[in-house]
């Protein structure tokens, strides 16, 4: 029995290994696919779809097939979803390199609002893929929606950004498991952190209506 319980550990680690290392091959081809400008970003929801259902416990899953169709079904509209997200982030960069070009006191006093506004940025777009695959709503709802959870559950962003930043060693260390064990690996992180996120806020809006 003993025997037993730890080959199937290995069995499930195993086959764990294999899960994550597909999905990232997966969204590594598909965003080439779409020459990476358009396919980061269909790619990325793709993978996003495939570890909720992990999360959520769907671990026997076809993972090519939902990726694949994930990645047509919601080519354009995540497209869309990037390019906001693209614009916003450039015209962030824009200020901010502009305003380093000032000095002085004036560069001090624009710079800490500036700062704090491209920290929600970061904030929101952590959530942003777990809230798009998540829930079924307006394009501009979600990036509502990922601001709000992600300010309102700080503690949790907070956990899932120091447990990112402790991937970049194992993953300088031991470059060669960047194409197999990268984007799947953080988007586990993130999902997770953000499923914890969701039930929270579930579990207040029923405390709160009962």
């Amino acid at each position: 029995m003993q025997m037993g319980g730890v080959m199937g550990r290995v069995y499930i680690l195993c086959d764990w290994i294999w899960k994550l290392a597909l999905a990232n091959i997966l969204w590594i081809l598909f965003t080439l696919t779409g020459f990476i400008v358009f396919g980061v970003m269909p790619s990325t929801v793709a993978l996003f779809t495939v570890v909720r259902k992990w999360i959520m416990k769907e671990t026997e899953i076809p993972i090519f097939r939902i990726f694949f169709q994930t990645y047509k079904k919601e080519f354009l509209r995540a497209n869309f979803l990037g390019l906001i997200m693209g614009a916003i982030g450039f015209f962030l960069l824009f200020d901010y390199r502009l305003i380093m070009t000032l000095g002085g006191t004036v560069q001090y006093i624009l710079l800490v609002p500036l700062l704090i506004i491209i920290g929600l940025y970061i904030i929101t777009l952590l959530y942003l893929f777990p809230v798009y695959v998540h829930f079924d709503l307006k394009l501009i709802q979600y990036f509502k929606n990922a601001f709000y959870i992600g300010t309102l559950n700080m503690h949790i962003t907070i956990f899932m950004v120091a447990v990112l930043f402790l991937l970049r060693f194992p993953l300088y260390a031991f470059p060669g498991f960047i194409p197999f064990f990268s984007v799947s690996v953080i988007s586990v992180v993130v999902v997770f952190g953000a499923t914890i996120a969701f039930q929270r806020i579930e579990n207040k809006q029923k405390k709160y209506s009962a």
